[in-house]
């Protein structure tokens, strides 16, 4: 008569370990999570039941679910949100086709020149987003040689045709505003193009010339479509800030050329009327998340940089 044997039973102390080790990930994790949810998750759920609230700072507010305030900050401010959207669509095209050439010498054409250039880039981080502002106010000042120059090649006489300008005044015209976010928001789109670009195996391009493909050709077919990670990312990176911005708007702008950002910013701080206030957020983070969704779809690519 034969018996089978058990099979051996792992030792404790192994599978504890064992335990541990698959648990690491999840501790190494852990203090993100609170973080997201103390400082994002809950302001969220807070600002959503603040903007079905009624009544007034002086006689508080109570939560009555009127989303109606959505109704009314969407048809009274909708003037604020197409300008936003469209000032934030400006400078996001602006940065690409300024980054885009940027990037690429970075990534190919510097050499030991790298590094600086790239210091350049960030440069402008190392000052406030505040004064980096307030310089536009003296670069486009009136009678200034930016002005001059522009008045001089008639480029004035096309932005006052389109309404960005106003005879040979720059400042507080939607101009002014476009500029200043498409400096401020620049960096954001060369870095991702750099990052998607210098990633590019070099011996693409060795073998595009071995075809006999000329540099456009090559460009087209081989280096843009294996940077579009970097182009999604930079637009995005770009666009989703500059769509909420109000800084630029409310120094380099005027009453004609607020953005939502502005409105927002009242609402909370002058007027005080917090549902309103929250319902614009809502409805601003709604579109621009509607549109990133669209756009990801339709770029072809999620694998961002």
């Amino acid at each position: 008569m034969t018996t089978t044997e058990a099979p051996p039973v792992p030792d404790l102390p192994v599978r504890k370990a064992a335990t541990r080790k698959r648990l690491v990930p999840y501790w190494l994790l852990l203090p993100g999570i609170i973080w997201l949810l103390v400082f994002f998750a809950l302001p969220m759920v807070y600002q959503a039941s603040t903007s079905v609230q009624t009544g007034s700072l002086e006689k508080g507010f109570e939560v009555t679910w009127h989303f109606q305030t959505y109704w009314e900050a969407l048809t009274e401010y909708y003037p604020q949100f197409i300008r936003s959207l469209l000032y934030a669509g400006t400078a996001t095209l602006l940065c690409l086709l300024l980054g885009y050439p940027l990037a690429y010498l970075i990534a190919f054409k510097a050499g030991r020149w790298r590094n600086l250039l790239l210091v350049l880039v960030i440069a402008p981080f190392f000052t406030s987003f505040l004064i980096r502002t307030l310089a536009w106010k003296t670069i486009l000042a009136d009678g200034g040689p930016v002005v001059d120059v522009l008045t001089t090649l008639h480029v004035l006489d096309v932005t006052g045709w389109l309404g960005w300008t106003e005879g040979d005044r720059v400042l507080a015209t939607p101009m002014a505003v476009v500029c200043g976010l498409t400096y401020n928001f620049l960096p954001f789109m060369i870095l991702p193009l750099y990052t998607s670009l210098e990633r590019i195996d070099g011996r693409l391009h060795e073998a595009a010339k071995d075809l006999y493909a000329s540099p456009a050709t090559t460009f087209r077919e081989v280096t843009f479509p294996l940077s579009m990670p970097g182009v999604v990312s930079g637009t995005l990176l770009t666009f989703i800030p500059a769509s909420g911005d109000y800084v630029n708007a409310e120094l380099l702008g005027s009453t004609d050329t607020k953005m939502v950002g502005n409105v927002i910013q009242s609402q909370f701080l002058r007027v005080l009327d917090y549902p309103t206030a929250a319902a614009l957020s809502f409805i601003l983070m709604a579109i621009v998340l509607l549109m990133v969704t669209v756009y990801i779809r339709r770029a072809g690519t999620e694998d961002l940089v």
